[in-house]
């Protein structure tokens, strides 16, 4: 490149200070800002406010824990994603429409909740309302999630990511701790109908938001609506990387923060201290850490911002070896280390978040970016059996030295695709010429067996898990591996049944995605030419 280019290229993209203006100062970034709120406000009343909720009324500890399974649908909101991109509502758009369906029954189901709050026999009730909730909850998350990727333009990203975060916490906070205070004021009753009354200015902003400046054709059925995600997306260069690196990039902060209460009352800190640490420097830690880092994704450029970040979060850790080191309570140390810890955690956050848009095909946005989520929160799920292992077994400052070290792998994948100093990596999906022809009987046959195979060994590691859990509690009955791997099959309860189901899906998932892989690699089944959506270089493929 010459110097005049440099130089011209110098001129035309705007310093720090103005890009972040002009990306603030977008409707687009506030819309998808504001529409975060509405995110947050379900996740806040089912996962934290309506269990404490039944139980101040009596309700059976038991059956408020089987309630708490009303969160599933955050979890497998993948499984109807494809729907969301094959389907247009005939109302504002096929993301606004579908948030506007969602948040319409958010209001409904949340409303309805008033009427039956005070009363413990109808326990089963508010158990099926708070499903419903969830279930358009995760709907409404996935639209919201796909019209962000589709409405942003790359220097909004990293600010809407950090602003997004800030508010959807925000409104978790207020549908979950201010409800259970405000209603020990007044009355759950009204706390909900109040709740319900906050969808309303979301529907306005939902009515009035932009609608995305390019405008993609949705697949032509529901097979491609489910297949095309998959395939476009392995097509990518180093792809089977990039999934990996999405699963290990956050595995040392899982890892470290999954038994972190626990490791509190292990070292003697009273319960206002760790109420004031976690609930309070560790929540706006976050925020702020999140707002910082996508900020400075946008200024430092994706590639180094991810790199950066990566390495600031494997070492943040060590505020805690510090803690355990200390013996004794200490607390102004730990209030130091929860808060930088978390707030590296938020730096993190915030240029991964980036990353998930940069890896959505705005095609198939609801159905890819719902599955990266997914993949990403797989980690915090598995964290706690193996943490609490390792706790018990080489005990908390051994268990934290040993969380940085697995933040590594993430950091040599991340080398694979982003080489240290590329500023901002192209993540282009290439079509791809066919090298051999794969038939559908090849495919159909790989899936099978891949599907057979993968729901064995996540049969094989829940009971691996749960054999590790039930040594924990009973050592003197010894290793019971088998006793565990035979209960998965004999489901006694509405859990059992949920385990069963994850596993199923576990497997069908692992089989599509072998299906995938063989397609896209052959370039035989890859998205036709004519069924790809125009980019703005004339560059073939989505």
């Amino acid at each position: 490149m010459s110097e005049q280019d440099k130089s011209g290229e110098k001129a035309a993209r705007p310093g720090t200070w103005a890009s972040l203006a002009r990306a603030m100062a977008s409707w687009r970034t506030a819309s998808v800002t504001l529409l975060s709120f509405s995110s947050g406000l379900p996740l806040g009343l089912v996962w934290i406010a309506i269990p404490d909720w039944l139980r101040s009324i009596g309700v059976d500890i038991r059956v408020v824990g089987l309630i708490t399974l009303a969160q599933a649908p955050w979890s497998f909101k993948f499984l109807w994603s494809p729907l969301m991109d094959r389907y247009v509502p005939p109302f504002w758009g096929r993301r606004r429409g579908w948030m506007a369906v969602a948040q319409v029954a958010l209001f409904a189901t949340t409303l309805a909740l008033a009427g039956v709050g005070n009363h413990p026999e109808a326990a089963w009730v508010v158990g099926a309302l708070a499903m419903a909730v969830a279930f358009a909850s995760a709907t409404q998350d996935i639209a919201i999630d796909a019209y962000a990727v589709e409405v942003l333009r790359k220097d909004e990203q990293g600010v809407a990511v950090g602003a997004r975060v800030a508010l959807y916490r925000a409104a978790m906070f207020i549908a979950g701790s201010a409800s259970i205070t405000l209603a020990g004021r007044v009355s759950w009753k009204w706390v909900v109908i109040g709740l319900a009354a906050l969808y309303i200015p979301m529907l306005f902003v939902t009515r009035f938001a932009p609608e995305p400046e390019e405008h993609f054709t949705p697949p032509k059925s529901l097979r491609d609506a489910v297949w095309y995600p998959f395939v476009g997306f392995l097509a990518r260069h180093r792809a089977l990387e990039i999934l990996a690196f999405v699963f290990l990039y956050k595995l040392a902060d899982n890892l470290g923060g999954t038994l972190l209460r626990p490791f509190l009352v292990d070292m003697g800190y009273s319960d206002i201290h760790r109420g004031v640490a976690l609930g309070t420097i560790g929540l706006f830690g976050t925020i702020a850490g999140t707002l910082i880092g996508g900020a400075w994704t946008t200024v430092l450029g994706l590639g180094r911002a991810l790199w950066v970040f990566g390495v600031i979060q494997i070492v943040s850790n060590i505020g805690y070896v510090l803690v355990a080191r200390a013996g004794e309570p200490n607390v102004m140390l730990m209030y130091c280390a929860i808060g930088f810890e978390q707030v590296t955690q938020g730096l993190g956050t915030g240029a991964f978040s980036v990353l998930l848009m940069r890896l959505t095909q705005k095609r198939f946005s609801a159905t890819q970016f719902a599955l990266l989520s997914s993949l990403f929160s797989i980690p915090r799920v598995v964290a706690g059996p193996i943490a609490g292992f390792l706790v018990y077994a080489i005990g908390w400052e051994p268990f934290f030295w040993f969380t940085m070290v697995g933040g590594i792998p993430g950091l040599l994948l991340l080398a694979r695709f982003v080489p240290l100093g590329v500023r901002d990596p192209n993540f282009d999906v290439q079509s791809r010429p066919v090298a051999r022809a794969v038939s559908r009987s090849v495919l159909m046959g790989s899936a099978a067996f891949s599907a057979v195979v993968g729901m064995g060994v996540g049969a094989a590691l829940t009971a691996l898990l749960t054999a590790v859990q039930n040594l924990r509690k009973t050592p003197e009955a010894g290793f019971d591996f088998a006793t565990p791997f035979a209960a998965l099959f004999q489901p006694a309860g509405v859990t059992d049944w949920v385990t069963l189901a994850s596993i199923a899906v576990f497997g069908l998932t692992v089989g599509l995605l072998t299906a995938a892989v063989l397609a896209a690699r052959s370039g035989a089944f890859y998205l036709p030419d004519e069924e790809a959506p125009p980019t703005p270089s004339g560059a073939t493929g989505t």
